[in-house]
């Protein structure tokens, strides 16, 4: 949905890229090697994993739900263009 919505930023998915059932770790080490921002809707992942001293930024949404990511698209988009290498940030719901 995000990929849409901002199409004028280079966004994969998982599925697109062939990691969709990886896990967790697996997949923040590869998206690490190719990517600069991680964006999910696992509200677990800085309880599940280690993300002390990774340069991935990672944003993570409130939910998955469409209509609700679709009302924070400019929300999303601003703390895209903010987000500081290795920091865990979440989205406001407002």
């Amino acid at each position: 949905m995000l990929k849409l919505r901002l199409p004028h930023l280079d966004i994969s998915t998982v599925q697109e890229i062939g990691w969709a059932g990886l896990r967790n770790g697996e997949l923040l080490r590869r998206a690490e090697e190719r990517f600069d921002i991680f964006v999910t809707a696992d509200q677990n992942l800085r309880h599940q994993q280690n993300l002390s001293g990774r340069k991935l930024a990672i944003l993570v949404l409130p939910s998955n739900q469409v209509p609700l990511v679709a009302r924070l698209v400019p929300v999303v988009e601003t703390l895209l263009t903010t987000i500081q290498p290795g920091t865990v940030v979440a989205v406001p719901l407002n």
